[in-house]
């Protein structure tokens, strides 16, 4: 176990029972707490089902960043009913168009030594402030904020030692590519990891903040930077300079595996079609035709970011035909950029000025067009993500972004033969851009017609028979499972939602995956899932569990699963099994029936777990074996059927 990491002293600091043993079961009490309008509805309403008369956590904030074109009243019916859920419970409440979760959760409550959990994949983002930030499941983070504590698996720490400093057009984003070439997107459950060592100062804020944010994308629990003079800086420009505490690791902590990365050797990197981990230096990409090129998002969305790229652009235009398009990480940034002149340099560049918000990002409008390539500052390229099926995204950073506007193909920004710009600090922020105002619903709670009420299940029985319902290949994503998009908007309403599970999967003419799910479902059986390597990487939605779960999904078995995700299939009574022998999850298909004759109490004796496959093209009946590593407490909830029946 790591000794003496900076990580493990806000553990330690937070501690609520447990054990402190890597892989082992700890319980930690969390100091802030945030959801958003595409996980937070049904957050919110899972913790009206706790029957807690208030908040407990000391700060809660529910944003609204994801649902906002509203086409319809489905995403209007949510926003009210968080608002009204946020006064009555005693939340904050950021409205639509103040921006993405992150980036204002970082300008405007994120503290160094806090914890921080959200209901976001991406909220490991206020690691570069110094908090330990973590994503989870909905049901997870409601409980903490009825003040319970959060239950996680004490995890490895991966110290990155950074030594030099970028080079001029490589930015923070390059980093964390060459950090995920490095480590790949799966085989990360259970670490996390703690950014030291010299070239940490070389790094403002926000650059550490956007390698914090995609570390999301390598499956890690968080990651995490030491609180120092940048770091005091930062919350000063942001008036608040109060919450600054100076932090990191002690002198010759010990990690359990350190990688070291100088700073001065990282280039240009873009993320091909379709994984973050599929990363490659743009010299070798250069001359690709790039259709469109967004800058924004979480990741890149900063003030730091687009003023740099709106000074590299001044008195420039994108390549004619470029579809070129910003979208600020909160109406801070927007504001500021418009009050310095700086939003007109994006103007006169030919860019569309989006709503901050995460928009694009999770494919809600900006789509590309078919068989063209687009060039993004987004943290995620998993196909379809973009909502055009067959997209070809690359992920780089602003300088690059820059240079594939102003080219109209990958480029290494090196090459465009003009000095970059030197980006100053401004000595304040605009700290009345985003404004918090409380609701005033007087105490009743607006539940339009569309919100439904969280699913509940029953406990597992005693045997279970199960239909393989799908075979998901290797690095199925949350995306997969469940759709964003033009889908989102029916997250409040689990029925609908669910008529969209794999939807990518399914085929015109073609039983869907939901109907094939209802059929085994209604004649009184169980639904079974196969997955491979890397199952359920990339959101937290815990909708990837709770749907599947509505349709009779009772088991998934896989080759590798990712933290969030089977921590949302246990929260949701769905047993998380691994495969003994990958040969067993190679010879399975759709359609065979996998017989488990004493689950509760295999599951309960040990951590093995057998299964009769009866094979839907016939043959002798065979018998295979799954691991589980269920801590006692997760396995109480598994065989209650969820928490909430517990």
């Amino acid at each position: 176990m790591a000794s003496g990491t900076l990580i493990q002293k806000i553990i330690d600091s937070h501690f609520a029972g447990g054990s402190r043993r890597s892989g082992e079961t700890v319980e930690m009490v969390i100091d802030q707490a945030l959801t958003q309008d595409a996980t937070g509805t049904l957050a919110a309403l899972e913790f009206e089902a706790m029957k807690s008369p208030r908040i407990n956590a000391p700060l809660a904030v529910f944003y609204v960043d994801h649902n906002l074109a509203q086409f319809g009243p489905e995403n209007r019916n949510d926003h009210l009913y968080l608002a009204s859920v946020a006064a009555k419970f005693g939340a904050v409440f950021s409205a639509p168009g103040n921006g993405v979760c992150h980036q204002l959760h970082l300008e405007r409550f994120g503290a160094p030594g806090k914890t921080l959990l959200g209901a976001d994949s991406h909220t490991p983002t206020g690691g570069g402030v110094g908090m330990l930030a973590i994503g989870a499941g909905g049901l997870d983070v409601a409980r903490a904020m009825a003040g319970r504590p959060f239950a996680f698996a004490y995890p490895k720490i991966i110290g990155i030692r950074l030594s030099g400093s970028l080079a001029p057009w490589v930015s923070a984003k390059d980093v964390i590519l060459t950090v995920l070439m490095k480590l790949g997107v799966h085989g990360n459950a259970g670490w996390a990891i703690e950014y030291f060592g010299p070239g940490v100062a070389s790094l403002s804020v926000t650059q550490r903040a956007t390698i914090s944010n995609m570390g999301a994308e390598l499956g890690v629990t968080a990651g995490v930077f030491p609180s120092d003079d940048r770091t005091l800086d930062f919350l000063r420009r942001q008036g608040r300079e109060k919450d600054f505490v100076p932090l990191a690791a002690d002198p010759g902590a010990e990690y359990d595996r350190v990688i070291e990365l100088d700073l001065s050797q990282v280039v240009p990197l873009a993320a091909c079609p379709s994984s973050p981990g599929n990363v490659k230096p743009l010299s070798e990409l250069a001359g690709k035709p790039v259709d469109q090129v967004l800058i924004g998002s979480c990741t890149n969305g900063s003030y730091r970011d687009l003023a740099w790229c709106a000074m590299a652009l001044a008195g420039k235009r994108a390549k004619n035909g470029v579809g070129f398009s910003v979208a600020p990480g909160s109406r801070q940034t927007l504001a500021m950029l418009a009050r310095n002149g700086l939003l007109n340099n994006f103007i006169a560049a030919g860019a569309r000025i989006l709503e901050p918000g995460c928009g694009a990002c999770i494919g809600q409008g900006v789509s590309p067009a078919d068989d063209t390539v687009s060039v993004r500052t987004f943290n995620r390229n998993f196909a379809g993500r973009s909502g055009t099926k067959g997209d070809q995204v690359y992920l780089v950073g602003c300088e690059s972004a820059v240079a594939a506007a102003l080219t109209g193909c990958l480029t290494d920004p090196r090459t465009l033969g003009f000095e970059p710009p030197v980006f100053e600090e401004p000595e304040r922020y605009d700290l009345d851009a985003v404004r918090f105002e409380p609701q005033c619903f007087d105490g009743e709670i607006i539940r339009k017609r569309t919100i439904g009420p969280p699913p509940s299940g029953d406990a597992l029985p005693e045997s279970l028979d199960g239909t393989v319902l799908i075979k998901a290949p290797d690095q199925t994503t949350t995306d997969h499972i469940m759709p964003a998009g033009a889908f989102l908007k029916y997250r409040s309403n689990i029925p609908i939602y669910s008529r969209y599970v794999f939807n990518c999967f399914n085929q015109a003419g073609k039983e869907s995956f939901a109907e094939r799910a209802e059929r085994v479902r209604d004649a009184g059986g169980a639904g079974v899932i196969l997955g491979g390597l890397g199952y359920g990487q990339g959101s937290s939605r815990e909708h990837a569990a709770v749907c599947p779960r509505y349709l009779g999904v009772r088991v998934v078995a896989a080759l590798g699963l990712e933290r969030i995700h089977r921590s949302n299939l246990i929260n949701f009574g769905i047993v998380p099994l691994i495969f003994a022998d990958p040969a067993d999850y190679a010879a399975l298909g759709e359609g065979d029936v996998l017989s488990f004759p004493a689950i509760r109490e295999e599951l309960a004796a040990g951590t093995e777990v057998s299964a009769v496959v009866k094979s839907a093209a016939g043959g002798a009946e065979r018998k295979i074996r799954f691991r589980h590593d269920l801590a006692p407490s997760e396995l109480a909830t598994v065989l209650a059927g969820g928490r909430l029946n517990q």
